[in-house]
């Protein structure tokens, strides 16, 4: 899946900024990829870019018109069809990470081929995948983890690959989610893929490569989730990772949408080093990534702190700190 740049973020009504934490990734991590934002009478939302409407942003060159927020349930509004329409009768793709596919409305299909633009589903995938092999295969990878879903696994991939891109490293950030797709242009669905072939599906995404190669994944959900294990295990056993990093928000007592509490973060390490050797015996821990958001600055310095003596690995917060320690012990160890 390849999605054209530059983009029109579309927000709908969204009725406030957590509403829009899709297009605020996007420009979060890829300000170069967003012409603009195209805004609802009655949205809430701002990504702090400048407002477009379809015309002038189809006259400035953008390429794909990307829906930048949720609604409940997943649903697409039926008042936003008319300016789906108009961005695809511009010469604009759309592309969508909502549960209900964009295909699945004709009005947008026929507008679509009228125009030779494609519609990008991102939670939908009809690619063919094998199932995976476990064989090895050259180059690095480094895989996120997370002790629960929703506690920074992107970012803190997102901002390894650029820490290690700025070192000079030979690295690539590889998407498995809708937002991540949409900050890197590209990736795999991951939670779109059935279930016997999302090893296979990863094995894809992160091919042989040059032994000097780092591939940075995008982790999902959580091994000790009950809704989402399924898919961690298929992204650890088809990344193959000779490194992971432990993504954990010090705040949360109970995993998200579900009364089972969350993990210690010695419990995601063992597990994940246990299951992980059957397909890399090497794999280690390299760091611990701690969303700190809910804390204030001399809280999360000592908690921070208390990580690094606990575990004897760096510990960072990559949205105030940085992630330098870690790409220093990455350069040590390998």
């Amino acid at each position: 899946m390849q999605i054209p740049t530059p983009y029109l973020i579309f927000l709908g009504n969204a009725p406030d900024d957590l509403a829009a934490k899709t297009g605020q990734g996007i420009v979060d991590w890829r300000p170069e990829h967003c012409l603009g934002q195209l805004r609802l009478a009655h949205c809430r939302a701002d990504l702090g870019i400048p407002d477009c409407t379809l015309a002038e942003a189809a006259t400035a060159g953008a390429r794909t018109l990307v829906i930048g927020t949720v609604s409940p349930g997943g649903d697409l509004p039926g008042e936003w069809l008319p300016v789906l329409k108009e961005a695809l009768d511009l010469g604009m793709n759309v592309a969508s990470g909502m549960h209900v596919a964009l295909r699945s409305f004709d009005v947008l299909v026929e507008a679509a081929a009228s125009q030779a633009t494609q519609l990008f589903d991102l939670r939908h995938s009809d690619a063919a995948y094998p199932t995976g092999n476990g064989l090895p295969r050259s180059g690095r990878r480094l895989l996120t983890v997370g002790t629960d879903c929703g506690v920074g696994k992107k970012y803190t991939a997102l901002a390894l690959h650029r820490a290690m891109r700025a070192a000079g490293f030979n690295a690539d950030f590889r998407a498995t989610g809708q937002t991540g797709i949409l900050i890197s242009g590209s990736g795999i669905p991951i939670d779109a893929i059935v279930a016997d072939f999302v090893s296979g599906a990863t094995e894809a995404l992160t091919p042989a490569n040059q032994p000097d190669h780092w591939d940075v994944i995008e982790g999902q959900g959580s091994l000790f989730h009950p809704s989402f294990a399924g898919v961690s295990l298929g992204l650890l056993h088809g990344s193959q990772p000779d490194a992971y990093v432990v993504c954990h928000e010090p705040t949360r007592t109970t995993l998200r949408n579900v009364s089972a509490p969350v993990p210690s973060i010695d419990e995601v390490i063992e597990a994940t080093t246990s299951l992980g050797r059957l397909t890399n015996p090497k794999i280690q821990c390299v760091g611990i990534s701690a969303n700190t958001q809910a804390l204030g600055t001399s809280e999360a310095a000592e908690y921070l702190r208390e990580l690094r003596e606990r575990y004897r690995r760096p510990a960072c917060d990559p949205m105030r700190d940085g992630v330098g320690d870690m790409l220093e012990q990455i350069k040590r160890d390998y």
